[in-house]
């Protein structure tokens, strides 16, 4: 293949590049009034996405967060105020839309169960290391390298 040819296909891959790096430039506001925007995406950072369950709707790309952004911004145009709208979106969907979802009965698990988990790990550990503390040295298998050489612990 001829240098020129080599030039123009490196040329074209290059463009062919750029121009998806173009195309994935953030979309614009959907809505024409900023203060709405701004609204909605305070209230979008409160709201889980229900598809990935790990980022807010405002920071997620699925169809189904795009469509409540959308429910929120026809709200706000309603008029209705940011509290309104977050209890409609629990109402619909329960605590587990919000992002931090209030500490209650049916979320003491969600809150606190990481942290029970924690301490009985950790209680389970020192039981155990002070039951070996307590073993008799005999009790345990010797190393591989000890008992070639026969190595008395």
């Amino acid at each position: 293949m001829p240098s020129t040819q080599w030039t123009r296909l490196i040329l074209a891959l290059l463009l062919g590049m750029l121009s998806f790096a173009a195309a994935g430039r953030d979309a614009p506001p959907a809505s024409e009034d900023p203060v709405i925007e701004a609204r909605m995406l305070r209230i979008a950072n409160e709201l889980r996405c229900l598809v990935c369950q790990n980022e807010t709707i405002a920071g997620s790309s699925a169809d189904l967060a795009a469509d409540l952004r959308q429910q929120v911004r026809t709200m706000l145009r309603e008029g209705r105020s940011d509290d309104e709208i977050l209890r409609y979106m629990t109402d619909r969907y329960g605590d587990f839309v919000l992002y931090r979802p209030p500490v209650k009965g049916t979320t003491w698990l969600l809150w606190f169960g990481p942290g029970v988990l924690l301490v009985g790990g950790l209680a389970v550990l020192v039981w155990v290391l002070r039951k070996r503390q307590r073993m008799s040295a005999d009790r345990f298998e010797p190393d591989e390298a000890d008992a070639d050489e026969g190595v008395q612990p």
